[in-house]
């Protein structure tokens, strides 16, 4: 296995954190959650930024921060937010610098962990569900841009591990 970082990639709720962590642990790598690190270098909260900043402002500073990181650093676990592959500029740093993992969910496994995601997800609290679905087809062809490619519907986070490991092998 080479020295890139990895990204994962995919809709909020699929289990990029999860399986970011059991990665991490298992190459024994770093796992950032690029939320978590917007979050710290900005010292305020994503829904306090969108609330104060919009979108937009939101997006910049995604974007400045996780192309650095995509750069400057290696051997790491990145978890992408589920909007940050949208920007053309992420996707071409992620695909230029790292391995690029898409976590795929059906829509109709994706509906059935809706309501325990929506706390912390402004886009999920503001969107009708119909929205929300538009959404989730937009963003699903653009994650299909990827090094590797993985099902998640019906596994569990460590299964999903192990087939990323095999596809990594």
């Amino acid at each position: 296995m080479d020295d890139n970082n990895l990204v994962l990639i995919g809709f909020m709720g699929v289990g990029k954190t999860t399986v970011g962590e059991l990665l991490a642990d298992r190459l024994q790598r770093e796992f950032l959650d690029m939320d978590r690190v917007i979050e710290k270098e900005t010292g305020r909260t994503i829904p306090d930024i969108f609330a104060a900043e919009g979108e937009v402002a939101f997006r910049e500073i995604e974007k400045r921060i996780t192309i650095d990181y995509c750069r400057n650093t290696k051997k790491n676990i990145l978890s992408l937010g589920g909007g940050a592959y949208m920007q053309p500029e992420i996707r071409e740093a992620c695909l230029k610098e790292c391995t690029v993992i898409f976590l795929d969910i059906s829509w109709e496994q994706w509906l059935e962990r809706m309501e325990e995601l929506k706390e912390g997800r402004p886009l999920l609290q503001e969107k009708s569900l119909e929205e929300i679905q538009k959404l989730f087809d937009s963003r699903h062809d653009t994650y299909r841009h990827c090094t590797h490619h993985v099902l998640t519907d019906r596994t569990t986070p460590e299964e999903v591990t192990e087939i990323i490991m095999e596809k990594m092998s």
